[in-house]
């Protein structure tokens, strides 16, 4: 009895199933690759074979590595560290653009300091200023 129940629920089925074209649907899409997206270390992957392959056709064989990779630069603000001591720089002294960690450093080494010797720390940290 559910043998023959089953069976008539499939005929009825088979009945009922019509063929509806879906009109905002395309009939022979074609299928792109297994996949739209990549991750990181896919596409990292497979531009260091690129690389390697085109180096090998010009002869050189470099090593792709972490560091020769291209990337943008950084969003976060560079660290600032004091000029005298090398601790974070909290302050900028205004007369001569010297970074310092405290106001002890201030008074004891920045402010009483010569007008040549501001310049040579500032081109320690490449900001100096040249006069031509």
């Amino acid at each position: 009895m559910e043998v023959d129940r089953i069976e008539v629920l499939k005929e009825v089925f088979a009945q009922n199933v019509q063929a509806v074209s879906l009109g905002f649907k395309r009939q022979h899409q074609k299928r792109v690759g297994k996949g739209r997206h990549k991750s990181c270390k896919q596409l990292l992957s497979d531009e260091q074979k690129r690389i390697n392959n085109e180096c090998l056709n010009n002869g050189k064989v470099p090593k792709v590595t972490y560091f020769n990779v291209e990337a943008p630069p950084s969003l976060k603000p560079a660290k600032k560290y004091c000029d005298i001591t090398g601790l974070k720089a909290n302050y900028r002294s205004p007369t001569n653009n010297i970074r310092y960690h405290n106001a002890e450093i201030y008074q004891l080494v920045v402010k009483p300091m010569a007008a040549g010797v501001d310049q040579e720390y500032l081109k320690l940290r490449g900001a100096n200023f040249v006069l031509k």
